[in-house]
């Protein structure tokens, strides 16, 4: 079955990691929903990378974090924080795509 991954998950956000790099957390509803995500392996370089329309080499480590149910994407930062073209400093707006982000696997709902 195919999922958004705003239905898997209880907060998706985005924040600075610095002024040259961007974080992203996807936390889940439960343990069998992050493993079922984990296991389906749709959230990796290539598809981060596709989704934002960045290199994959842009994709700095994404990283599963069981104790939380969550997996953490770090980006290189397009533009730098507080730059003249920037428009989002703070980088909490850039979370927005990955909502409908769709990931297919075994129901776990």
């Amino acid at each position: 079955m195919m999922y958004q991954l705003s239905d898997l998950a209880d907060v998706i956000r985005s924040k600075n990691s610095g002024p040259y790099e961007l974080t992203f957390d996807i936390i889940f509803k439960t343990q069998a929903i992050y493993e079922a995500v984990i296991k389906s392996e749709a959230i990796n370089r290539e598809s981060f990378a596709a989704l934002y329309g960045i290199p994959h080499g842009d994709v700095m480590e994404i990283v599963h974090f069981d104790p939380a149910k969550a997996i953490k994407i770090t980006i290189v930062r397009p533009i730098c924080s507080g730059d003249l073209r920037e428009t989002d400093v703070y980088g909490a707006q850039q979370h927005v795509p990955l909502m409908a982000f769709s990931v297919k696997m075994e129901d776990a709902c």
